[in-house]
């Protein structure tokens, strides 16, 4: 039995899951970190593995970009193939000050100006979309024990990469601050396209979710990785991510 988007059998996906959006970064993370990795999917090109990380099964699988592909993927992975265990790896736009190029971040809440918490609640309610506290609480150990540097906190999750909010100004009637400058005042770390959904997923599922980043460019810098670094320079943000997955 498969899904309509993913090839796998059920039993060939593990539990415990990272999830990059780009084919590639999927594909390096199976040659580079998986001992036996075996490929599960390709359809679309977008390609899932499971291999081992120090003994212990874990799969990889690519979801694309945006929330509507990443939701696909997940609530099958969740919901068809078992999946308890949901680390996002990606890239992300820092936005705060005291965020550099090339920092890892881990995503404690995830803000958004996607509707899809309107449509599940009706707009009842404002659903605070917000990470499993014992991958998060695991994830700053990990990360601590490798000696490696991570910020935590709030990311903005959108539906558009190419938006204006740097360029609104008097939208909140003083004339002075963009929608960006707003959010980074409230605390946002940087900007993303995806956690938002597997938040809201895996809540809904009652499943583990996290997401952490790598910062690949900077929205008041302007620094940026080039897009082929993107794809095998994120080494940190990985090594993280399967030490907690496998916990």
């Amino acid at each position: 039995m498969s899904s309509p988007h993913n090839a796998a059998n059920v039993g060939e996906i593990a539990e415990r899951i990272l999830l990059p959006g780009d084919p590639l970064r999927a594909k390096y993370i199976a040659e580079n970190f998986l001992e036996g990795a075996k490929l599960y999917t390709d359809i679309r090109n977008v390609y899932g593995y499971t291999g081992k990380y120090k003994g212990v099964e874990v799969s990889v699988q690519a979801t694309g970009m945006g929330i509507p592909s990443f939701s696909i993927y997940v609530y099958e992975l969740i919901h068809t193939y078992g999946v308890k265990k949901l680390i996002r790896v990606g890239s992300c736009g820092g936005m705060h000050k005291n965020v550099k190029i090339r920092d890892v971040l881990i995503a404690q809440g995830a803000t958004t100006d996607s509707s899809i918490v309107h449509q599940v609640f009706g707009g009842a309610v404002n659903y605070s979309l917000i990470s499993d506290f014992d991958l998060l609480e695991k994830a700053v150990a990990n990360a601590r024990k490798l000696k490696l540097p991570v910020k935590v906190g709030n990311v903005i999750c959108t539906d558009r990469f190419y938006n204006d909010y740097g360029d609104v100004n008097g939208i909140f009637g003083d004339g002075k601050r963009s929608l960006n400058e707003k959010l980074v005042q409230y605390g946002i770390l940087a900007v993303e396209m995806e956690t938002a959904a597997l938040y809201l997923l895996a809540a809904e599922g009652n499943v583990q979710g996290l997401g952490i980043f790598t910062v690949s460019d900077h929205l008041l810098t302007h620094e940026e990785v080039e897009p082929r670094e993107r794809e095998n320079s994120f080494n940190d943000m990985i090594k993280i991510a399967l030490e907690t997955v496998i916990e």
